[in-house]
């Protein structure tokens, strides 16, 4: 199985953290955020797909060709068109069912492997009293998504939230075209383009028991508490 790591942006709102180092290295107990993410990719995963650009060299450095006993292959997102530009970056590496994840969120191995093992598409999504900025996870009878509402078209309050932009697919999703982000012309997104799939392809929601996002300077001191706490 292939997991894709999204890592090429620099994470502007982290400030002078990313002048030298692109967000996925910046140290958590003193390693790199990507080691936490490998870590938490099930045996399953032997090949990982690292979409680079800001400072690539220094993730290609640090990482090599293997971290253990996982073959890592890079490909350079040169123009920074979104997280679905970014998966059509590593369309031609890319076979059969494959996990895709942002390269600043460490999740909890158990919820990799939960959607690693869905037996179709999923989505990892996190149950909050407001959605506020995430985009909101629709599910319909079945217990299937059947829209992901982004934030310029939802009205916040309870829900499932989109927060990770990780998703179980496979090669089909790329027989549907890139959809952009609402108010862009620029960047696609990800989670608009898998949706075009709900009607054809199942798509399950995995409830993520915990996740760490840095996206601010604090959340690196927040990340190290809840690795802490988690043992």
């Amino acid at each position: 199985m292939q997991a894709v790591i999204l890592a090429a942006g620099r994470g502007t709102r982290m400030g002078a953290l990313t002048e030298t180092v692109p967000k996925p290295m910046l140290p958590v107990h003193g390693r790199p955020v990507l080691e936490y993410i490998f870590d938490s990719l099930p045996d399953s995963v032997d090949e990982v797909v690292l979409v680079v650009g800001y400072l690539s060299a220094v993730i290609q450095k640090h990482f090599g060709g293997t971290y253990k006993n996982k073959k890592i292959f890079y490909v350079e997102q040169d123009v920074l068109n979104g997280t679905g530009g970014a998966l059509w970056a590593a369309k031609d590496f890319l076979k059969d069912s494959f996990l895709v994840m942002n390269g600043d969120d460490i999740c909890r191995a158990d919820d990799v492997l939960a959607c690693a093992t869905s037996p179709d598409w999923a989505i990892l999504v996190q149950r909050v009293d407001d959605i506020g900025t995430s985009g909101l996870v629709v599910v319909d009878e079945r217990g299937r998504v059947a829209d992901i509402v982004e934030k310029e078209l939802h009205g916040g309050g309870p829900g499932l939230a989109n927060t990770a932009n990780f998703f179980l697919l496979d090669t089909r999703i790329f027989s549907y075209p890139p959809v952009y982000r609402p108010g862009s012309t620029t960047e696609f997104g990800l989670p608009q383009t898998v949706v075009q799939a709900a009607k054809e392809i199942p798509i399950h929601p995995i409830e993520a028991h915990s996740l760490i996002r840095l996206t601010e300077p604090d959340d690196i001191k927040k990340a190290e508490q809840m690795l802490a706490s988690r043992g």
